[in-house]
C-alpha cells in the first residue's frame, strides 16, 4: 500500500487528505494498533458540495455531518483494510495531538489550530489507522503564522470580546451574542474573529457552509 494511492481513494470519497504520521505508543490509546495514522477532513469549501448533496444533509435528523463522516470514512476503511477513527465517538482519540503530528498546525491566538496555508478554514472529520508502516514524505514544519502577525486582528474583531489571547475563549458571551439579533452577521457569515485572520482568506467558508456550522454550534 502506498500513500499516494490512499490519497486518491480519500479524494474520490469526497474528503481531503490531511497528512499522515507514524504513531508512537503514547499516540495509540484504548488498545488501538497502527503503524500509520492518515488524517482526513475538509479544506475550505472544497469538500462541502459533496456533503451538501448527501442524504444526511437533507434528512433533517441530528448531527448530519458526523453521520456522513462516519458512513464515508467507515466505507473507506473497509476498502483499505484500515480501522476508522473519529473525533466525535467514544472512546475519544487524541485528534489535536494527531493533527499536529500530521501537518504544520498549531494553536492560534484564538485557540483553534491554524495552518500556514489554510488559516483557520479547515477541519478534521476522521482518520484511518493502518497496520502497515507506510513510507511518508518528510515532515512539513512551517512556522506558526501567528508569530509573524503583528496586528493580530482576530483578538479585536469579536463584537463581545470573546477572545483575549492565549487561546482563552468566553463561550457564554459568544453563545449569548449569536442568539441575539446583533449576532446575525456571525450566524450568516461565520465567526468574525475567524474571518479577521489574514491567513488563508481564499479558503474562507461560503455563507451556506458557515451558517451550517454556526447553527450546529448554537444548537439549532
Amino acid at each position: 500500500m502506498r500513500l499516494e494511492s490512499i490519497k486518491a481513494e480519500v479524494e474520490d470519497a469526497g474528503l481531503a487528505h490531511r497528512g499522515a504520521f507514524h504513531p508512537g505508543p503514547d499516540d495509540l490509546p484504548h488498545g488501538l494498533d497502527a503503524g500509520t495514522i492518515v488524517m482526513l477532513g475538509f479544506v475550505g469549501g472544497e469538500q462541502w458540495a459533496g456533503f451538501a448533496a448527501s442524504p444526511e444533509y437533507k434528512d433533517g435528523k441530528p448531527h448530519p455531518l458526523d453521520r456522513w463522516s462516519h458512513r464515508v470514512i467507515s466505507a473507506l476503511a473497509r476498502e483499505l483494510g484500515a480501522k476508522p477513527c473519529f473525533p466525535f465517538t467514544t472512546p475519544l482519540m487524541p485528534f489535536i495531538r494527531w493533527a499536529q503530528k500530521a501537518e504544520p498546525v498549531a494553536p492560534s491566538e484564538i485557540g483553534m489550530l491554524i495552518h500556514p496555508e489554510y488559516g483557520l478554514w479547515h477541519a478534521w472529520r476522521g482518520a484511518l489507522a493502518i497496520a502497515e508502516k507506510l513510507e511518508l514524505p518528510p515532515s512539513d514544519r512551517r512556522p506558526r503564522p501567528c508569530e509573524s502577525c503583528v496586528e493580530k486582528p482576530c483578538l479585536t474583531a469579536c463584537p463581545v470580546g470573546a477572545f483575549s489571547g492565549g487561546g482563552a475563549y468566553d463561550v457564554p458571551a459568544c453563545g449569548a451574542h449569536i442568539r441575539r439579533p446583533e449576532g446575525a452577521d456571525c450566524m450568516s457569515m461565520g465567526c468574525r474573529a475567524r474571518r479577521a485572520c489574514p491567513v488563508g482568506k481564499e479558503y474562507q467558508y461560503t455563507p451556506d457552509q458557515a451558517a451550517f456550522h454556526m447553527r450546529s454550534f448554537r444548537g439549532g
